[in-house]
């Protein structure tokens, strides 16, 4: 069993060069190896523009967020109305519901570092677990589309700054991976 991840230690931090090897090695399970990170050039995350930091949890890398261009699919007309977030989890840790936690620190550090007037994530249709996610966040899908470079269906959803509430606090009870958290019904008293 790996050691617990304490959601409330998930943190946004510099990408270092160690970091960015770990992850060009990562390679998910079908359908999700269109994530797949291998073969990146560890030198491309590293470079400001692309906009990749590390997601830490205690002092283990446990994912990365990116700002900019990167979060953007190719085959949607983006513009500059908001700022465009993408990320993902270390192979092994997705599907323990850890992804709430890192793009509620991600969210927050976009916040603070750059004050959009609103977040852009764009998903694969496919990927139910990520766009439950991010709509229990506050986005709402305003399109899809079909991927230029192999036509597989994309959403976009929107998170306007202004008019959203605070993000959730994340839960601060340390479970081992592996670990199916019961999910809570808010409307039971």
């Amino acid at each position: 069993m790996q050691p617990a991840i304490e959601r409330h230690s998930i943190h946004i931090a510099p990408l270092t060069r160690g970091h960015a090897e770990d992850i060009s090695t990562w390679r998910y399970e079908a359908p999700y190896d269109v994530y797949d990170m291998v073969g990146t050039d560890p030198e491309e995350l590293l470079e400001p523009e692309v906009g990749y930091h590390a997601v830490i949890a205690g002092d283990r890398l446990i994912g990365f967020r990116s700002f900019g261009p990167d979060g953007q699919v190719p085959g949607w007309d983006y513009d500059d109305s908001a700022l465009d977030t993408g990320g993902g989890l270390r192979p092994e840790l997705t599907g323990h519901g850890l992804g709430r936690s890192a793009i509620t620190a991600g969210l927050a550090f976009g916040r603070e570092r750059f004050a959009p007037a609103a977040f852009r994530v764009t998903v694969a249709a496919f990927n139910t677990r990520a766009l439950r996610t991010v709509k229990s966040l506050g986005f709402e899908r305003v399109g899809s589309f079909k991927a230029a470079r192999d036509a597989r269906t994309f959403e976009v959803l929107l998170r306007t700054e202004d008019q959203v509430l605070p993000l959730p606090p994340t839960e601060h009870v340390a479970q081992p991976i592996g670990h199916r958290p019961r999910r809570l019904d808010l409307d039971q008293g």
